[in-house]
């Protein structure tokens, strides 16, 4: 297991992990871009979200939608006023030794060189006395992914739907998969799950974006299912409302990471978890299809 001890440490910022970070007096354009996000639509009965089945490397996902037009803010020149804690997100700058889209499609080479890199950046960043990468998944396919068919889960793109990896059910489910016989005593103290989100190359079509996790109340949060052949995942899928805040990074690049907090058992603090879907840039639609690799990790403290 891919666990680490460290020593607490302040937060790194924006600039403070380049050494090639560059000083200017002018004002950074932003990119603010007018767009839908895809929420889900709710039918009115009570009944649940229709669930996400995933087998036999397809994945299933008929969950009606309904847009809702709304600003998504780049932060560019400003990426340091956000915090996991107070927004439920964090960019940051980090050079991975993994650069290619080959690469990161090598599960081993991602294993033995990018987990132990995201494991030391979690460290620096949170504190946290043990962190544990669960998962990764490499993105490069197109928008419309959901719709190929059969084994469509091989041409992952990007998810243009908003919604959260893990409900606080769900958050405890994946903990109890990895650590059976600890989890009892885990659930006890403050736990995380965090996703380490990264361009391959520089990012103009289908950005990321993330939600200030205080504009979300827990009522438009609603418990959805992932099915698989032999377990279940929960997840949020999000009811929409126009005063919901989103934000992104305008042309992220791969050196500028994205730290995404899916679930925080810490109920004291502002942002317990970050709503985030990916969203068409119509000014950007001709470009090449978005390569990224996201990293989660469950991350405890002592």
């Amino acid at each position: 297991m891919a666990t680490a001890v460290v020593t607490p440490q302040a937060p790194i910022s924006f600039q403070d992990l380049t050494e090639t970070s560059t000083q200017t007096n002018a004002a950074p354009r932003r990119h603010d871009v007018t767009t839908n996000i895809n929420y889900w639509k709710d039918p009115g009965d009570g009944s649940l979200p229709m669930p996400i089945v995933i087998a036999n490397n397809t994945v299933k996902n008929e969950r009606p939608h309904i847009p809702q037009q709304l600003v998504v803010h780049d932060v560019t020149g400003e990426e340091d006023k956000y915090s996991l804690d107070n927004h439920g997100f964090q960019f940051l700058r980090h050079a991975s030794k993994v650069t290619s889209l080959q690469d990161f499609q090598d599960e081993e080479l991602v294993k033995a060189e990018y987990y132990p890199e995201s494991v030391e950046l979690l460290k620096s960043v949170t504190g946290a006395s043990r962190i544990f990468i669960f998962d990764h998944k490499t993105r490069c396919g197109p928008s419309n992914w959901h719709k190929l068919g059969k084994g469509n889960r091989s041409s992952r793109g990007p998810l243009l739907r908003a919604h959260v990896d893990q409900s606080y059910d769900g958050a405890e489910l994946v903990l109890r998969r990895w650590f059976k016989e600890e989890a009892d005593e885990l659930v006890k103290k403050r736990y995380q799950i965090i996703n380490i989100w990264r361009p391959i190359r520089t990012i103009l079509k289908d950005p990321l974006g993330v939600a200030d996790a205080t504009s979300i109340p827990d009522t438009d949060l609603v418990a959805a299912a992932i099915i698989y052949p032999a377990d279940r995942d929960e997840t949020w899928t999000i009811r929409p409302r126009a005063t919901h805040r989103w934000y992104f990074k305008y042309a992220q690049q791969p050196d500028e990471v994205l730290l995404i907090k899916c679930f925080d058992s810490d109920e004291s603090v502002p942002a317990r978890r970050s709503p985030h879907s990916a969203f068409d840039n119509p000014e950007e639609r001709d470009r090449e299809s978005r390569e990224s690799i996201e990293t989660r990790a469950l991350v405890f403290y002592d």
